[in-house]
Protein backbone atom coordinates (compact mmCIF):
# COMPACT_ATOMS: atom_id res chain seq x y z
CA UNK A 1 0.00 0.00 0.00
CA UNK A 2 2.86 2.82 0.68
CA UNK A 3 4.71 1.15 -1.96
CA UNK A 4 0.97 2.18 -4.52
CA UNK A 5 0.96 5.82 -2.47
CA UNK A 6 4.59 6.58 -3.22
CA UNK A 7 3.91 6.02 -6.86
CA UNK A 8 0.77 7.69 -6.96
CA UNK A 9 2.53 10.94 -5.35
CA UNK A 10 5.32 10.23 -8.15
CA UNK A 11 2.85 10.52 -10.90
CA UNK A 12 1.08 13.54 -9.34
CA UNK A 13 4.36 15.65 -8.85
CA UNK A 14 5.54 14.75 -12.68
CA UNK A 15 1.90 15.80 -13.59
CA UNK A 16 1.73 19.12 -11.71
CA UNK A 17 5.56 19.47 -13.14
CA UNK A 18 4.18 18.86 -16.67
CA UNK A 19 1.32 21.48 -16.24
CA UNK A 20 3.47 24.07 -14.93
CA UNK A 21 5.94 23.72 -17.61
CA UNK A 22 3.11 23.71 -20.44
CA UNK A 23 1.39 27.03 -18.72
CA UNK A 24 4.11 28.54 -17.68
CA UNK A 25 3.27 31.56 -19.21
CA UNK A 26 -0.35 31.68 -17.69
CA UNK A 27 0.94 31.29 -14.63
CA UNK A 28 3.10 34.14 -14.93
CA UNK A 29 0.84 36.51 -16.66
CA UNK A 30 -1.32 35.51 -13.53
CA UNK A 31 0.67 36.25 -10.88
CA UNK A 32 2.18 39.43 -12.25
CA UNK A 33 -1.89 40.25 -12.75
CA UNK A 34 -2.62 39.51 -9.49
CA UNK A 35 -3.69 42.66 -7.27
CA UNK A 36 -2.87 45.26 -9.97
CA UNK A 37 -5.62 47.71 -10.11
CA UNK A 38 -5.82 50.79 -12.63
CA UNK A 39 -4.88 53.73 -11.42
CA UNK A 40 -6.89 56.99 -12.19
CA UNK A 41 -7.98 57.51 -16.25
CA UNK A 42 -6.28 54.28 -16.56
CA UNK A 43 -9.47 52.28 -14.97
CA UNK A 44 -11.23 54.72 -17.80
CA UNK A 45 -9.83 53.52 -20.42
CA UNK A 46 -9.78 50.08 -19.71
CA UNK A 47 -13.45 50.19 -19.33
CA UNK A 48 -13.70 52.10 -22.75
CA UNK A 49 -12.03 49.76 -24.52
CA UNK A 50 -14.44 47.13 -23.84
CA UNK A 51 -11.98 44.20 -23.38
CA UNK A 52 -12.68 40.30 -23.17
CA UNK A 53 -12.13 38.23 -20.58
CA UNK A 54 -8.52 37.59 -22.35
CA UNK A 55 -7.84 40.77 -22.83
CA UNK A 56 -8.58 41.91 -19.45
CA UNK A 57 -6.60 38.71 -18.07
CA UNK A 58 -3.39 40.31 -20.64
CA UNK A 59 -3.84 43.65 -19.70
CA UNK A 60 -3.51 43.10 -16.28
CA UNK A 61 -0.45 41.29 -16.53
CA UNK A 62 0.93 44.35 -18.58
CA UNK A 63 -0.01 46.45 -15.55
CA UNK A 64 -0.27 49.54 -18.18
CA UNK A 65 0.07 53.06 -16.33
CA UNK A 66 -0.05 56.35 -18.14
CA UNK A 67 3.22 58.35 -17.34
CA UNK A 68 4.33 61.68 -17.07
CA UNK A 69 7.28 62.92 -20.05
CA UNK A 70 9.91 62.06 -18.11
CA UNK A 71 8.80 58.88 -16.71
CA UNK A 72 7.78 57.83 -20.21
CA UNK A 73 11.32 59.09 -21.97
CA UNK A 74 13.07 57.44 -18.78
CA UNK A 75 11.60 53.83 -19.83
CA UNK A 76 10.62 54.01 -23.43
CA UNK A 77 13.46 55.89 -25.40
CA UNK A 78 15.74 53.26 -24.90
CA UNK A 79 13.90 51.13 -26.63
CA UNK A 80 12.02 53.15 -28.98
CA UNK A 81 14.16 54.52 -32.55
CA UNK A 82 13.61 58.36 -32.50
CA UNK A 83 11.49 57.86 -35.82
CA UNK A 84 8.92 55.59 -34.46
CA UNK A 85 6.04 56.73 -32.66
CA UNK A 86 6.81 58.13 -29.37
CA UNK A 87 2.85 57.78 -28.12
CA UNK A 88 3.81 54.05 -26.15
CA UNK A 89 5.46 51.32 -25.34
CA UNK A 90 5.40 47.77 -24.37
CA UNK A 91 8.94 46.66 -22.41
CA UNK A 92 9.46 44.17 -19.72
CA UNK A 93 6.40 42.77 -19.88
CA UNK A 94 4.82 46.40 -19.47
CA UNK A 95 2.75 48.86 -21.04
CA UNK A 96 3.47 52.86 -20.84
CA UNK A 97 1.23 55.26 -22.12
CA UNK A 98 2.54 59.16 -22.66
CA UNK A 99 0.13 60.70 -20.81
CA UNK A 100 -1.20 63.37 -23.62
CA UNK A 101 -4.25 65.53 -21.84
CA UNK A 102 -5.82 67.28 -24.80
CA UNK A 103 -9.36 67.52 -25.34
CA UNK A 104 -8.05 68.05 -29.20
CA UNK A 105 -6.40 64.75 -29.20
CA UNK A 106 -9.31 62.23 -27.81
CA UNK A 107 -8.91 58.81 -27.93
CA UNK A 108 -5.12 58.62 -28.28
CA UNK A 109 -4.63 57.31 -25.29
CA UNK A 110 -6.94 54.59 -25.51
CA UNK A 111 -5.62 53.70 -29.05
CA UNK A 112 -2.29 53.89 -27.65
CA UNK A 113 -2.77 51.70 -24.67
CA UNK A 114 -4.80 49.12 -27.05
CA UNK A 115 -1.66 49.00 -29.63
CA UNK A 116 0.85 48.24 -26.76
CA UNK A 117 -1.74 45.78 -25.29
CA UNK A 118 -1.81 43.96 -28.91
CA UNK A 119 2.06 44.22 -28.37
CA UNK A 120 1.60 41.94 -25.70
CA UNK A 121 -0.76 39.14 -27.52
CA UNK A 122 1.55 38.75 -30.12
CA UNK A 123 4.34 38.05 -27.91
CA UNK A 124 2.42 35.31 -26.55
CA UNK A 125 1.97 33.92 -29.98
CA UNK A 126 3.84 30.83 -30.95
CA UNK A 127 5.76 30.57 -34.46
CA UNK A 128 2.63 28.03 -35.53
CA UNK A 129 0.32 30.76 -34.72
CA UNK A 130 2.15 33.13 -36.21
CA UNK A 131 2.76 31.62 -39.39
CA UNK A 132 -1.55 30.69 -39.83
CA UNK A 133 -1.92 35.03 -39.85
CA UNK A 134 0.63 35.68 -42.33
CA UNK A 135 -1.69 35.02 -45.40
CA UNK A 136 -4.82 37.15 -43.15
CA UNK A 137 -1.92 40.25 -42.56
CA UNK A 138 -0.44 40.04 -46.20
CA UNK A 139 -4.35 40.24 -47.60
CA UNK A 140 -4.60 43.31 -45.23
CA UNK A 141 -1.93 44.94 -46.20
CA UNK A 142 -2.71 44.69 -49.95
CA UNK A 143 -6.22 46.21 -49.28
CA UNK A 144 -5.06 49.01 -46.64
CA UNK A 145 -1.54 49.89 -48.29
CA UNK A 146 -2.36 53.70 -48.59
CA UNK A 147 -2.96 53.38 -45.17
CA UNK A 148 -0.59 50.86 -43.50
CA UNK A 149 2.17 50.91 -46.37
CA UNK A 150 3.99 54.46 -45.30
CA UNK A 151 3.99 53.48 -41.50
CA UNK A 152 5.65 50.18 -42.02
CA UNK A 153 8.95 51.11 -44.03
CA UNK A 154 10.90 52.36 -41.28
CA UNK A 155 10.58 49.33 -39.29
CA UNK A 156 13.04 46.12 -40.37
CA UNK A 157 11.83 42.98 -41.54
CA UNK A 158 12.01 41.00 -38.43
CA UNK A 159 9.60 44.16 -36.51
CA UNK A 160 7.33 44.50 -39.66
CA UNK A 161 5.15 41.06 -39.53
CA UNK A 162 4.58 42.22 -35.34
CA UNK A 163 3.53 45.62 -36.23
CA UNK A 164 1.41 45.08 -38.99
CA UNK A 165 -0.29 43.23 -36.81
CA UNK A 166 -0.61 45.69 -33.88
CA UNK A 167 -1.71 48.54 -36.37
CA UNK A 168 -4.16 46.04 -38.67
CA UNK A 169 -5.70 45.63 -35.09
CA UNK A 170 -6.14 49.42 -34.45
CA UNK A 171 -6.98 50.99 -37.25
CA UNK A 172 -8.40 49.12 -39.90
CA UNK A 173 -12.26 47.93 -39.94
CA UNK A 174 -12.14 45.19 -42.55
CA UNK A 175 -10.33 42.66 -42.16
CA UNK A 176 -9.79 39.32 -43.08
CA UNK A 177 -12.07 36.55 -40.69
CA UNK A 178 -8.44 35.01 -39.85
CA UNK A 179 -7.81 38.19 -37.60
CA UNK A 180 -10.79 39.12 -36.73
CA UNK A 181 -11.35 36.51 -34.80
CA UNK A 182 -7.67 36.79 -33.07
CA UNK A 183 -9.10 40.57 -32.14
CA UNK A 184 -12.33 39.32 -31.09
CA UNK A 185 -10.45 37.36 -27.92
CA UNK A 186 -9.39 40.40 -27.12
CA UNK A 187 -11.61 43.27 -27.74
CA UNK A 188 -15.67 43.15 -27.64
CA UNK A 189 -16.00 45.54 -30.38
CA UNK A 190 -12.72 46.07 -32.31
CA UNK A 191 -14.19 48.91 -34.72
CA UNK A 192 -14.50 50.85 -31.65
CA UNK A 193 -11.09 50.49 -30.79
CA UNK A 194 -10.25 51.57 -34.66
CA UNK A 195 -12.76 54.28 -33.67
CA UNK A 196 -10.46 56.55 -31.44
CA UNK A 197 -7.80 55.89 -34.25
CA UNK A 198 -10.08 57.59 -36.60
CA UNK A 199 -10.98 60.24 -34.40
CA UNK A 200 -7.34 61.26 -33.97
CA UNK A 201 -6.15 60.48 -36.89
CA UNK A 202 -8.23 63.20 -37.89
CA UNK A 203 -7.15 66.30 -36.38
CA UNK A 204 -3.83 64.82 -37.13
CA UNK A 205 -4.34 65.04 -40.85
CA UNK A 206 -5.78 68.79 -39.88
CA UNK A 207 -2.47 69.62 -38.70
CA UNK A 208 -0.53 68.34 -41.47
CA UNK A 209 -2.33 70.00 -44.32
CA UNK A 210 -2.14 73.29 -42.52
CA UNK A 211 1.76 73.09 -41.94
CA UNK A 212 2.08 72.32 -45.98
CA UNK A 213 -0.13 75.16 -46.57
CA UNK A 214 2.04 77.49 -44.21
CA UNK A 215 4.60 75.95 -45.95
CA UNK A 216 4.08 77.12 -49.32
CA UNK A 217 3.18 80.55 -48.19
CA UNK A 218 6.36 81.23 -46.69
CA UNK A 219 7.96 79.64 -50.04
CA UNK A 220 5.87 82.51 -52.07
CA UNK A 221 7.10 84.90 -49.43
CA UNK A 222 11.10 84.24 -49.71
CA UNK A 223 10.34 84.14 -53.87
CA UNK A 224 9.09 87.76 -53.14
CA UNK A 225 11.55 88.64 -51.01
CA UNK A 226 14.57 87.47 -53.52
CA UNK A 227 13.11 89.29 -56.69
CA UNK A 228 12.72 92.33 -54.11
CA UNK A 229 16.35 92.25 -52.87
CA UNK A 230 17.37 91.32 -56.58
CA UNK A 231 15.83 94.28 -57.51
CA UNK A 232 16.98 96.97 -54.93
CA UNK A 233 20.71 95.53 -55.39
CA UNK A 234 20.50 96.23 -59.28
CA UNK A 235 18.90 99.62 -58.30
CA UNK A 236 21.76 99.95 -55.97
CA UNK A 237 24.34 99.69 -59.03
CA UNK A 238 22.12 101.95 -61.15
CA UNK A 239 22.92 105.05 -58.36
Amino acid sequence: MKKHLKWLGLVLVLVVAVAVVLNRQWIEDYMRGFGYEPEGEMERIMEDLELTGRGEFLIRAARPELSSQDEFNAVCRSVLDEEIAVLGCYTDDNIYVYNIDSAELDGIRELTTAHELLHAVWARMNDGERSVLSEAMKQALEKNRDALGDELKVYDEAQRQEELFVRAGTEVADLPAELEKVYGEIFSDQDKVVGFYNKYIGVFRAMEAEMKELEAQMGEIQTQIDNMSSEYEQRVDLL
